[in-house]
């Protein structure tokens, strides 16, 4: 039997909530409602605030199978991009205090590096920032509630405190931005229960020890090179390829100098077990694939990268009839980020086809908010957007790899300019520099428009981010020759660049 309410909205169904999508007075609560907090949502909703929008987030963490939670900003605050870049930075300082002695500094004693201080200094950074997005939030007029988001219907979100409160809000839009989790592989024993993820490395309070990285996404590498930086005993398990989605070339050269660095790689191999020994260890069970052996190691920590999953679950999604990809999981949208369903969209990381970074959650956030607001019709351009993996040596790319270029002009279609250089910074400090390496792939014919650009070596992200403005505009491989380098740079080496790969010719630059 329903009941009529004299509250904010018109029915309620006991045993399950019903609620039409509008209150007495037919207005929405809200203008729209954004479900998750991290970089793009929060993008979003302060843009549709800014533009005169009445607006809502809900953000809420579950935490980790370990039991890590932490505050608002999503992944790439708390436990992604900012704490791997301050941890990766670590590391470096690590490398740059041995090339200091060949540079004259007296540096008396050996040197050794503390976790906790490293962890407790990050840690607090991340807490100003998650401060500094309630600021934001409460500064632009954005009711933000820690709670979870159920949609009821196109117009209903359901929000579900931690201490178990409903709230519904009704809003003209919904929006959902609620970006992914690290996976547990599946049928391993001791996984779960020995295992962390990137959800709790960089909240870990005292060092991880020796550990086990199992995966080879950028999220892997990248954790296992600052931990090796870090003085930590490391160890890379690769089930096939580095690096999936990336230039192949590159990954290599990336994972070489890895090794080189200092990081062990166990190639085609799987896990099978993690068990605890009464020693405090985990052993460490796997088969290699090629040669069909059975192997064991003990690791002080096992860290499991082996990818992402959307946060759909519990969203209510399918229920509503918004479409899900079977494969990922991921929520189907179109070109302006609409679902399925009227008056509902998703974007960023959720979203299935969408590059798995921050900026470009940001940017499509605010590009939305416009159209929502309708202030604009401009949709988010997903070509050409640059990225860096920040391994010991980067590696910045934008464009096409040079597979996928290949794929979609033919061999004969695209003429690959490349070159080996060697940093200045490592001269006198006596690097190893033979991973240090450039290719700019190009339509082989008329000016030769550039495809994709590809950069290992140091300050990769500074270097590639130019560049990529320069392929929005449709740069063209001419145009590179018409530019004048700074010198000495390694940025410059990208301008001078004029060996072919179908030449044959050595690409190794000599001199200035």
């Amino acid at each position: 039997m329903a009941a009529l309410c004299r509250g904010r909205h018109r029915w309620k169904t006991a045993g399950s909530l019903r609620v039409f999508s509008r209150n007495l007075s037919g207005k929405f609560d809200y203008d729209v409602v954004v479900i998750g907090g991290g970089s793009g949502g929060l993008a979003c909703s302060k843009e549709a605030a800014q533009l005169g929008q009445k607006v809502a987030v809900l953000d809420y963490v579950e935490p980790s199978a370990q039991g890590t939670r932490w505050g608002l900003g999503g992944t790439c605050v708390n436990v992604g991009c900012i704490p791997k870049k301050l941890m990766h930075q670590a590391a470096l300082l690590g490398s740059a205090v041995q090339d200091a002695k060949k540079y004259g500094w007296n540096i008396p004693g050996p040197v050794t590096h503390d976790w906790a201080t490293m962890a407790e200094a990050v840690q607090n950074h991340v807490r100003s920032l998650n401060w500094g997005h309630r600021v934001q939030l409460q500064d632009k007029k954005v009711k933000y509630l820690n709670m979870k988001g159920v949609l009821v219907d196109e117009h209903t979100v359901k929000g579900l405190s931690k201490a178990g409160k409903e709230t519904i809000l009704t809003a003209k839009n919904i929006v959902i931005a609620t970006g992914g989790r690290p996976k547990y592989p599946a049928n391993i024993p001791g996984a779960v229960e020995h295992g962390i993820t990137s959800d709790d490395i960089f909240w870990l309070k005292k060092s991880p020890g020796k550990t086990l990285v199992v995966g080879a996404s950028y999220v892997a590498l990248e954790c296992a090179g600052f931990l090796t930086g870090l003085g930590l005993d490391t160890t890379v398990m690769v089930r096939s390829i580095a690096l999936r989605g990336f230039d192949q070339q590159m990954s290599g050269l990336v994972t070489d100098y890895m090794e080189s660095y200092g990081t062990k790689f166990k190639w085609k191999c799987v896990p099978e077990k993690v068990q605890r020994l009464s020693s405090g260890e985990l052993q460490v069970t796997w088969s290699d694939t090629q040669t069909g052996g059975e192997h064991s190691d003990t690791f002080d920590s096992v860290l499991w990268a082996v990818g992402r999953a959307p946060e759909t679950r519990a969203l209510g999604l399918i229920d509503l009839g918004v479409r899900l990809d079977e494969e990922s999981g991921k929520v189907i949208v179109a070109a302006d980020e609409s679902t399925s369903v009227p008056n509902i969209y998703a974007f960023g990381d959720i979203a299935e086809g969408r590059p798995e970074l921050t900026p470009t959650a940001i940017k499509a956030g605010r590009l939305l908010a416009r159209r929502l607001a309708g202030q604009s019709s401009e949709l988010m351009n997903y070509d050409n957007v640059a990225t860096t993996v920040f391994t010991p040596l980067e590696y910045g790319c934008v464009g096409l790899s040079e597979e996928e270029a290949e794929r979609r002009h033919g061999k004969d279609g695209i003429e690959v300019y490349h070159a080996f250089y060697k940093p200045l910074e490592f001269t006198v400090a006596e690097r190893h520099c033979s991973q240090c390496y450039l290719k700019v792939v190009c339509e082989r014919a008329g000016d030769q428009k550039i495809l994709g650009l590809h950069f290992t070596g140091p300050h990769a992200g500074e270097v590639t981010q130019g560049f990529a403005m320069s392929l929005q505009c449709g740069v063209t491989y001419t145009h590179l020759l018409k530019t004048v380098g700074i010198h000495p740079t390694c940025a410059e080496e990208l301008v001078k660049v004029n060996i072919t790969k179908r030449s044959g010719l050595d690409a190794t630059v000599t001199g200035c």
